[in-house]
């Protein structure tokens, strides 16, 4: 089973299998990638034989056939015109002519199987599994930030050894690794650490470097640098290099492989048969879409190259029903004891399952004066929807991989390796069932439905609904809930002995709903934060105390966000211990003035400062002096490539200052910060702690002003 690709200019195709000592190619040179057309409008008439006779003629079509296919999940079989490019690079362009011949109306023909990555629509054609057989090998090699923008670099960790010189000295460690680890994978912290290695290997006349496995090919440069933005942010792909015979993950272009492992893009790999390389690199939504893709692929279904599904007919209060999220039950601010959350298990993913929610049966023709979805009245066909043959086996996957950690942590010595490899298929797992839903209602989604989307919605609403029914039914307080987690506390208006046991409670509403209401944890106590400028509670910042354990559970607060310094994160956490033992607003405030008498003398260590933000937009593209100005200033002077969507690290070390001597980069030589703009931060921090009891940055500066005592039980 091959684990990478390569395409060579001629034609040829190299498949690469990983063995326990090397990696062996097998060369074929018959591949011929094949897409498809055919009418857009199953009632729409169209012979298909004068666009088979133009592609015949075309030097880049090897045949052309009529084969019988299914367009859609909700077409069955028609004859469509299937064509055999010579070159996987061909088939979008070729693709693109059939839409622009002038022998049929505009919009009639459609062209499938169209924009496929290129491995994996040679292991999809090919019915070939990309995933390895053997253990594969990594060697990683990264530069630091200062050298990114240099053509030649003066220092490169290889394999975790930081290597400083000439460009031969570099070249010859980077060669030694190779021939010492033979790596299957080459994880990079930037991609362009290939085309500047071979640049100072030309540069420098080392005449035999190499990072190919295959002597005639040293590396292709598979896509150029582009800045995106998706959901109102803006995001940064880097340009993509292959090597061949090795995979390059791109530690800055790579989601499940910087939030899980190498265990856990291996999981996904085998079930979206999109070989290492491109699954590293894939979005979330990609990766569910591949294996969409495959269910199709399977059932004879095409994949539609532009996604135009029209949105059913609805009336205005159906469209107005049907525009909503899942239920919410706004949080009592505040400080409460004895909590305890329940979460129904993948609820989004088990309720496209339980109540077979698919764009191919909902809505269906067969049961149109049925209402199953509450409050829309949609119907949903009783034939099973592809959908749920796609979710079904991951969610059983990751239930059985979350049994395998728990037993695994059970035991009195665990397998650190063995629970290394457990998260990382079960990170991978879940974010693949956290992105089904959204992707309903995803406009370019290859199979999706804004019904589907809205009929989730509704179910989850009204499986919530019953859950705080029957809870608070048993005797139990709801105290907040959101979409598929809610917390309760004891109702003090019933009796302990009157009061149901909330795990049987659980088990009732699961019998109920048909989806796992799980008992997740026991708090001591829960505090759930306001919003800044309002009382209205803050639907996903709250902190508390796990029973039993020396744990805090953090949400939406200062030491969960990914711009926060580590020095405020660190003392953000302290003040929460101080609060759990104490219960003293005094005691929080004495340590946050030693927080503050450490900023100001200078004993925080400027790394220990460092905030990191993205970068939306060029340098030339703002119009407020803000300290990412200050930094992209900074950075440009260093000759530093930050791009929109990238992120970028400094320290503040005047925040008076309007220039770019505002802040200093992360990388730079830091002798001083600015300790008011620390401490306001600070300030910031501990105002997210005790708002829950009526304190606001007012109160705090109050009493650091030491104008007033307080104490925190006066707001009990």
């Amino acid at each position: 089973m091959p684990f990478t690709i390569d395409f060579l200019d001629d034609g040829r195709v190299l498949e690469w299998e990983a063995t326990d000592d090397s990696a062996v190619a097998t060369e074929r040179n018959d591949y011929t990638p094949r897409f498809y057309v055919a009418p857009r409008d199953p009632e729409t008439d169209l012979d298909l034989t004068t666009l088979q006779s133009v592609y015949d003629q075309h030097p880049d079509v090897v045949t052309t056939e009529m084969v019988a296919r299914r367009p859609g999940f909700r077409r069955g079989e028609e004859t469509v015109l299937a064509v055999d490019a010579a070159h996987i690079d061909r088939v979008t362009p070729l693709a693109r002519q059939a839409r622009q011949l002038s022998d049929y109306p505009i919009g009639g023909i459609a062209c499938f199987n169209v924009d496929f990555s290129r491995e994996f629509r040679y292991c999809l054609e090919n019915s070939v599994d990309p995933t390895p057989a053997s253990e594969l090998s990594t060697l990683r090699l990264s530069v630091p930030v200062t050298e990114t923008s240099n053509d030649i670099y003066g220092e490169l960790s290889v394999a975790g050894d930081t290597v400083t010189g000439s460009p031969t000295e570099l070249l010859t460690a980077v060669q030694g690794a190779l021939e010492g680890h033979d790596p299957d994978i080459l994880v990079c912290s930037t991609s362009e650490i290939v085309p500047t290695l071979y640049e100072m290997a030309t540069a420098a006349g080392v005449d035999d470097f190499s990072l190919s496995r295959w002597p005639d090919v040293d590396y292709q440069q598979l896509a150029g640098a582009s800045t995106y933005a998706s959901y109102g942010q803006v995001g940064h792909s880097p340009a993509r290099y292959n090597v061949p015979g090795r995979a390059i993950i791109d530690e800055s272009n790579t989601f499940f492989y910087g939030e899980t492992n190498l265990d856990g893009v291996l999981d996904l790999v085998s079930r979206s048969k999109k070989p290492v390389q491109e699954l590293a690199w894939a979005s979330i939504g990609n990766v569910l879409t591949a294996i969409q893709i495959c269910e199709a692929h399977d059932r004879g279904v095409l994949v539609p190259w532009n996604s135009w599904r029209h949105e059913f007919f609805k009336p205005m209060g159906t469209l107005h029903d049907a525009d909503r999220g899942g239920f919410i039950f706004a949080p009592e601010v505040g400080f409460h004891e004895n909590v305890h959350e329940l979460d129904f298990s993948s609820l989004y993913p088990n309720i496209i399952c339980t109540r077979n929610v698919s764009p191919d049966v909902i809505r269906c023709d067969c049961h149109s004066d049925r209402g199953d979805v509450p409050e829309l009245g949609y119907s949903i066909c009783d034939e099973r929807g592809y959908l749920v043959d796609v979710l079904q086996p991951i969610i059983d996957a990751r239930d059985e991989i979350k049994a395998a950690i728990r037993r695994e942590r059970q035991r009195d010595e665990p397998n650190e390796k063995r629970l290394d490899e457990l998260e990382g298929r079960s990170g991978a797992l879940k974010w693949i069932l956290v992105a089904c839903f959204g992707y309903q209602g995803f406009s370019n989604a290859k199979f999706g439905r804004i019904e589907c989307h809205e009929a989730i919605n509704a179910y989850a609403r009204e499986i919530l609904l019953v859950a705080k029914q029957r809870l608070e039914a048993g005797g139990w307080r709801v105290v907040h809930g959101i979409v598929d987690s809610i917390w309760v506390t004891p109702d003090p208006d019933v009796d302990d002995d009157a009061r149901e046991d909330l795990e049987t409670l659980a088990m009732d509403i699961t019998d109920e709903v048909e989806i796992r209401l799980e008992y997740e944890a026991h708090y001591d106590w829960v505090a759930f934060v306001p919003q800044r400028e309002s009382d209205a509670g803050a639907l996903t910042k709250y902190f508390g105390k796990v029973s039993g354990q020396e744990e805090f559970k953090l949400r939406g607060i200062e030491a969960r966000q990914r711009s926060t310094p580590p020095f405020i994160e660190a003392v953000q956490r302290e003040f929460i211990e101080v609060l759990d033992e104490t219960r003293s607003a005094d005691a929080v405030i004495r340590r946050l003035k030693a927080a503050i008498a450490r900023l100001h003398s200078g004993e925080v260590v400027a790394d220990q400062l460092v905030e990191r933000n993205r970068v939306s937009k060029p340098l030339e593209g703002y119009t407020q002096n803000t300290q990412n100005v200050a930094a992209l200033k900074r950075a440009r002077d260093q000759e530093l490539g930050v791009h929109p969507g990238q992120d970028i690290e400094y320290v503040v070390v005047d925040d008076q200052k309007l220039s770019r001597d505002r802040v200093a980069l992360a990388h730079e030589e830091i002798e001083e910060y600015d300790p008011e703009y620390y401490e306001t931060q600070l300030v910031r921090a501990v105002e997210s702690i005790l708002s829950p009891k009526g304190w606001d940055r007012t109160d705090i500066r109050r009493e650091l002003a030491e104008t007033t005592t307080r104490r925190l039980r006066d707001y009990c």
